[in-house]
């Protein structure tokens, strides 16, 4: 009973420590988000996605990096780009970038991985959608006609109002939490049983082969749902544990980006063909994607910043924002499961 009471103390401030880091970046990026989901429409965004070739692809991808979605989720919007004129390729580079990272997701992996992982994540998520598109342009279609029945985003799902800026600051700091609330505190949970629990370098003693590590993080990435946010805490602990940054930055692309109900609903929308040349560039682009960072990092003086993060911060700032986000989180939630209890 001592262990385990001596182990649940270790959790939490494990818990307490990764939360403080992570808070001041999350809130800011809770912010921007909410001021884009207004400023952004989803009018616009289909708007310049039609047409074939490069460019629609390129714009795809690009919208999608900091473009916060409504609560009607990604796979919803993307298929309605494609409903509405864009073609498979741009509808998969958006669904392949978009989910991968994010504003507040951005701002967390600086938090916690450093200035070169916040630079080199956005930049693997545009080629992902890039490759992506492209792959599907060449590979995906089939001679037959596709029905698209998806659920459109609402001027009220959006919550677009006549006041931007309140309307914003409500998505940013309600909606959005709500949304990625439960999947943000189960990462941070993981993250603080693994820097307590797991041994250092417990990872380069089993998986030393970056390989075989970046296999095991596709196997594991893929099925498991993570929100973009929700998995750095989780990598930054894998990564003190011995993980390879390549192979934690595997885990950040593969988490967020795959998941069944997007995978089921390609498939059953954009075909098979599209559906696999789906996942085969989700794989295919984090495994190279994380060679590529273990390259720059051994071949950087800034290398090693891009897995220690803990980027210096007033602790006083650090802890008030640890104790607005949990204030945050813990009302979005509540808000959103007495909502649906009424209905």
């Amino acid at each position: 009973m001592e262990t385990f009471v001596i182990y649940l103390k270790q959790v939490g401030v494990s818990f307490w420590e990764i939360l403080a880091e992570m808070s001041p970046y999350l809130l800011f990026g809770f912010f921007v988000a909410g001021l884009l989901s207004v400023f952004i429409s989803q009018n616009i965004v289909e708007r310049h996605l039609g047409g074939k070739g490069f460019w629609p692809l390129f714009k795809a991808s690009v919208f999608g990096i900091p473009l916060p979605l409504c609560s009607c989720g990604v796979i919803p919007v993307s298929m309605s780009l494609h409903k509405h004129g864009a073609s498979k390729g741009a509808t998969i580079s958006f669904l392949l970038s978009t989910p991968q990272t994010g504003v507040d997701s951005i701002f967390v992996t600086y938090s916690l991985l450093g200035p070169v992982f916040a630079v080199f994540r956005p930049l693997a998520a545009l080629a992902t959608g890039i490759i992506g598109g492209t792959l599907v342009n060449v590979f995906g279609y089939k001679n037959h006609e596709e029905q698209a029945k998806v659920a459109k985003c609402t001027e009220v799902c959006c919550g677009s109002k006549r006041n931007k800026f309140s309307a914003g600051l409500k998505y940013g700091f309600v909606t959005l939490p709500a949304d990625i609330g439960k999947e943000l505190l189960v990462g941070l949970i993981i993250a603080a049983l693994i820097s307590a629990l797991v041994p250092d370098g417990f990872f380069a003693e089993y998986l030393s082969n970056r390989i075989a590590a970046m296999f095991v993080m596709v196997a594991l990435g893929i099925p498991v749902y993570v929100c973009a946010s929700a998995s750095v805490p989780v990598a930054a602990a894998l990564i003190l544990k011995g993980l390879s940054p390549g192979a934690a930055l595997v885990f950040l692309m593969t988490g967020p980006a795959t998941n069944a109900a997007s995978f089921v609903t390609i498939w059953r929308i954009l075909g098979h063909r599209t559906a696999i040349v789906y996942i085969f560039s989700v794989a295919a682009c984090a495994i190279g994607g994380g060679f590529l960072l273990d390259f720059i990092i051994s071949q950087t003086p800034v290398g090693e910043m891009a897995h220690t993060g803990h980027i210096m911060m007033p602790a006083v700032i650090k802890y008030l924002s640890a104790l607005a986000l949990i204030f945050i989180l813990g009302f979005a939630i509540f808000r959103k499961n007495h909502v649906s209890a009424k209905q």
